[in-house]
């Protein structure tokens, strides 16, 4: 990464950041990353996750993926309840599911230098894990970044083509009207046992087998070589996760309520 040869101003908000700042020497010489007790506390208030294309084979095993917004912004739904991620306990990540690169690349990330065209690398400051006591991982060793800062460097430039990628096969999808607009609805039951009233989760965008049936073969046959086709089918195979969310979340409160319950008064011995 080339240093910055000016002051750049950090502007925007980014999901999970409080105050990222460009990465530099001359700053952040003597800083890097601790562990922690609770890793992934940044994103257990987050029940949306941004995906990349190539990520939809992995992410649809764990959870649905949905296009979200006049952008058709692709989003991993971790969670049908605002402010909450059905996949982090207690500032740990459920090993079992896909963790978006989204997050996986905190507390760094690319913020585009506008005057320079080009993008600066950032680290949130004030990320937990990140300390200028003693880290387990510096940034820089000596003149150079560290080999863990480098690896880092690595992963934001993979994410960011990716983005790019992504947005290109969107900008696709859009221009041959893949999306239809769906919803998703519980009906859960009562104590009684009779079906309660029936709720909305989510409104969303979804492409559908049958669009996909009228495009020209000749789209089709692109669309298998360029990967759209996998994508759209993963796509189609993670909203069938649905009902998993529903499962963790009637869980999660049926747990939360159970310390609630008065446990019966112990009889008095005679």
């Amino acid at each position: 990464m080339a240093e910055t040869q000016a002051p750049v101003a950090v502007t925007g908000n980014v999901m999970f950041y409080q105050n990222p700042q460009p990465l530099t020497k001359e700053k952040h010489d003597k800083f890097g990353v601790k562990q922690i007790d609770k890793p992934f506390a940044f994103m257990a208030d987050q029940h949306f996750l941004p995906l990349t294309a190539p990520e939809f084979g992995a992410a649809a095993a764990s959870f649905p993926i949905i296009f979200a917004g006049e952008e058709r912004s692709p989003l991993a739904v971790m969670g049908i309840r605002s402010g909450e991620n059905l996949f982090v306990t207690e500032g740990q990540f459920a090993q079992d599911f896909y963790m978006p690169a989204f997050a996986r690349r905190y507390p760094f990330v690319l913020a585009g230098d506008q005057a320079n065209d080009r993008f600066v690398v950032c680290v949130d400051e004030s990320a937990e894990c990140v300390t200028n006591k003693g880290p387990q991982q510096k940034f820089f060793d000596g003149a150079d970044t560290s080999a863990f800062t480098k690896e880092a460097f690595q992963f934001l430039q993979n994410f960011e083509r990716d983005r790019q990628a992504t947005q290109q096969m969107i900008n696709t999808f859009k221009e041959l009207d893949l999306f239809e607009q769906k919803e998703m609805n519980f009906q859960g039951s009562n104590p009684d046992g009779t079906p309660a009233e029936r709720q909305k989760i989510a409104d969303y965008f979804a492409i559908t087998e049958e669009r996909l049936k009228a495009l020209p073969a000749e789209k089709l046959k692109e669309f298998t070589e360029n990967g759209y086709l996998a994508v759209a089918h993963a796509h189609m195979v993670s909203l069938g996760n649905w009902q998993r969310l529903v499962n963790m979340t009637l869980r999660r409160a049926n747990e939360a309520a159970a310390p609630a319950k008065k446990k019966p008064a112990a009889k008095k011995k005679k």
